[in-house]
C-alpha cells in the first residue's frame, strides 16, 4: 500500500493523461464488441465534441493542481483534517481518504448540481448527451468543472489527505467515469451485486434517463453507499432507458458545441416541469 501511495504522490500529469486516453480507447473498443445500445450516430463527431470539453476540463484542472497540492501539504504539515486527527493504519487511512473525497468532492457536489438552479444550468450540459458512451464521462461545461474542482479542494481540506491519496482518488475517478458511461452491456446480476458498494454501469445510466425522478438519482461517483444511505438510489430496466434531459432533446441544442457553451446563460428550463430551488 505504501508503494502505491508513494507512486501516486509523484505521478506526472502526462502519465495521468495517458491513463485517461488508454481508458477511452479500451472502452471504445469494448463498446464495439459488447454494445448496450446500437446507436445510429456519427461517433467520431460525437467524440470530438465531448473530447474538446474534456481538453478544456484538463486545462482547468492544471490550474487547480497547484492549489490542491498546497492544501494537501498544509493540512499534513499542520495536522489538520480528519486523517491527521485520528490515528489510522495506512490501509484504513487510504480507504477513509477515498470515502471522504468521494462524498464531499463528488456526491455532495453532484447533488447540489441538481438542487441549485445556478449550478444545474452548467451541469445540464453533461445530461444533454442523448448517446451516452465512454466520451460522455468527461463531458462537462467549464463552469461546472470549476465548481467540481472547488469541492475537490474542500474535500481535500476536510480529509487532510496527503497528495498520494488525492491523486489515487482522481485516477480512480477517471476510471469510473469511463466505466459507468461506456456503452457496454454488463451482466445484470453481477452489476446488481457490485452496486451495493460501487457505482456500476447500470446504476449510473439510470441517472442519465431523460425524465424525473431518475435524473435526480444515483449521484455517486465511485462508492454507491451514499445514494443508499441518503435515499437517492433508483433503479430502472436498462432496456427502458432513454438518454438526455427532456428540456434539451433536439440535436441543434444537444449536439451543437457552440450551444453547449451557451446553455448556462440561456433561460432556465426545469426538467419535467419540476421547479428547482
Amino acid at each position: 500500500m505504501e508503494t502505491i501511495i508513494n507512486y501516486f504522490s509523484n505521478i506526472p500529469s502526462e502519465i495521468r493523461t495517458i491513463i485517461l486516453l488508454i481508458g477511452i480507447v479500451l472502452f471504445w473498443i469494448l463498446e464495439g464488441a459488447l454494445p448496450l445500445f446500437s446507436y445510429q450516430y456519427k461517433k467520431l463527431r460525437h467524440a470530438g465534441i465531448n473530447l474538446l470539453l474534456t481538453t478544456i476540463q484538463l486545462l482547468i484542472g492544471l490550474l487547480f493542481a497547484g492549489i490542491l497540492l498546497k492544501i494537501s501539504e498544509w493540512t499534513v504539515a499542520n495536522n489538520y483534517g480528519i486523517l491527521n486527527i485520528i490515528a489510522l493504519p495506512l490501509w484504513l487511512k487510504v480507504i477513509a481518504g477515498l470515502l471522504i473525497l468521494d462524498f464531499v468532492g463528488a456526491y455532495v457536489a453532484h447533488w447540489l448540481g441538481h438542487k441549485v438552479k445556478f449550478i444545474w444550468k452548467f451541469h445540464v450540459v453533461h445530461h444533454t448527451d442523448t448517446n451516452v458512451d465512454v466520451t460522455t464521462g468527461l463531458r462537462h461545461h467549464p463552469g461546472e468543472t470549476v465548481v467540481r474542482l472547488s469541492f475537490t479542494l474542500l474535500g481535500a481540506a476536510i480529509a487532510g489527505a496527503p497528495i498520494g491519496i488525492i491523486m489515487l482518488y482522481q485516477t480512480l475517478s477517471v476510471f469510473f467515469a469511463h466505466l459507468t458511461h461506456a456503452n457496454v452491456n454488463t451482466e445484470n446480476k453481477l452489476d446488481d451485486w457490485l452496486s451495493y458498494l460501487f457505482v456500476t454501469p447500470n446504476m449510473h445510466k439510470v441517472h442519465h434517463h431523460y425524465k424525473q425522478p431518475y435524473t435526480d438519482s444515483n449521484y455517486g461517483n465511485i462508492f454507491s453507499l451514499w445514494d443508499r444511505l441518503f435515499g437517492t438510489f433508483a433503479k430502472i430496466d436498462k432496456a427502458d432507458l432513454i438518454y438526455g434531459v427532456d428540456t434539451h432533446m433536439q440535436p441543434e441544442e444537444n449536439d451543437n458545441l457552440a450551444n453547449l457553451f451557451k446553455i448556462p446563460f440561456q433561460p432556465y428550463r426545469p426538467p419535467s416541469g419540476k421547479e428547482k430551488k
